[in-house]
Order: structure tokens, then C-alpha cells, then sequence
């Protein structure tokens, strides 16, 4: 089972690496990565777990947050319908987008960073994400409010990119052009 201390912390290298491609179909290394990571945010969420295992809560993890350089993602997370989103995916690439942005009105938080980062993060509003199952299906969504934030925040860590890099460095709170609050 992943814990804390599997994760990595601001600062190191793996967070600001491009992660590489997963061969497909995939190693049952990679597939029980992968199951860990999703076990790992459903575990978090969980106030028991948790507490026992002192997990910081969760909604997404990507495999370089543990220090692995490959395209692996876990989100577990439910849209403002109460619809859970729930997948592990190998390989997550955002094929297309909205124009309009949206960006969590309390900013955005991530397990690798013990810090707070005051300021909002403009993400697409809507996008669609293709990617591969742990059983090597290919996975089409289309997601919108809080589930689009966390797969661009999962995507984006499989490129070198942190959360904090998107905040406007002059004025941290200002809100970005016609676009969506979202409440959380």
C-alpha cells in the first residue's frame, strides 16, 4: 500500500520531468503501479484509512509524483452532479479543448506540495481526455468543473508542469477572463 513517504516532495527532480510514454499493452509492473495509485486516492479519502495510515487526502495522482517518470494517472473525484469519476489511466492525453477557462475559486492544492500557493489556476473549462485502462481499453471522456481541473492537474505533472506554474505571479487572485468559477 503507497503512503506519504511514497510520494515525492516539491523540489524533486521527477516533478519537473517529462514522463515517458507507457508501451502498451502494459508490464504487470506498470498495472500494479497503477493499482496502487488509484488504491492510494480512494484510500485517502477514506477518514478511517487515512487517519491510520496518516494519508493526506486526495482527488489525483500522477506516477511522478512517486517518482516514476512514466504517463500514469489516478483520479477519483464526483462532478457537481455527485457522479463519481473514478479511472487509472495509462498514457492520459488531452485531444482537444474548450476556449473558455474555468479555475477553482479556493485554488488548488497537490500532495507534493506542503505548502500553501494562494492564487487561482486558469484551466480549460471543458476538455477530452484519451487514454488506456489498467486492462489496455482506450478510454474517451469529456469532462467539465472539477473532474477537467484534476485531469489537467494530473496531465500536467506528467509533463514537468506544478499547479503554481499557471497562478499569475503579480496578482495571484485575478480572475482569468470570462471564465467559470467553481466552487468546491
Amino acid at each position: 500500500m503507497l503512503t506519504m513517504k511514497d510520494i515525492v516532495r516539491e523540489g524533486h527532480p521527477a516533478l519537473r520531468e517529462v514522463a515517458e510514454e507507457v508501451g502498451m499493452p502494459a508490464s504487470e509492473e506498470d498495472k500494479e503501479i497503477l493499482k496502487k495509485m488509484i488504491e492510494f486516492v480512494i484510500n485517502s479519502q477514506d477518514p478511517e484509512i487515512a487517519k491510520k495510515h496518516q494519508l493526506r487526502p486526495g482527488i489525483g495522482l500522477a506516477a511522478p509524483q512517486l517518482g516514476i517518470l512514466k504517463r500514469m494517472i489516478a483520479v477519483h473525484v464526483t462532478d457537481e452532479k455527485d457522479q463519481l469519476i473514478s479511472y487509472a489511466l495509462f498514457n492520459p492525453k488531452i485531444i482537444s479543448h474548450s476556449t473558455q477557462k474555468s479555475y477553482l475559486t479556493t485554488g488548488e492544492g497537490c500532495l507534493s506540495v506542503d505548502r500553501d500557493v494562494p492564487g487561482f489556476v486558469p484551466r480549460y473549462a471543458k476538455i477530452t481526455v484519451k487514454g488506456s485502462d489498467i486492462d489496455g481499453n482506450e478510454v474517451k471522456l469529456r469532462l467539465k468543473g472539477l473532474p477537467s481541473v484534476v485531469f489537467q492537474h494530473e496531465i500536467d505533472h506528467l509533463n514537468g508542469i506544478m499547479f503554481y506554474d499557471h497562478i499569475n505571479k503579480q496578482n495571484p487572485f485575478l480572475e482569468p477572463t470570462d471564465a467559470i468559477p467553481i466552487e468546491r
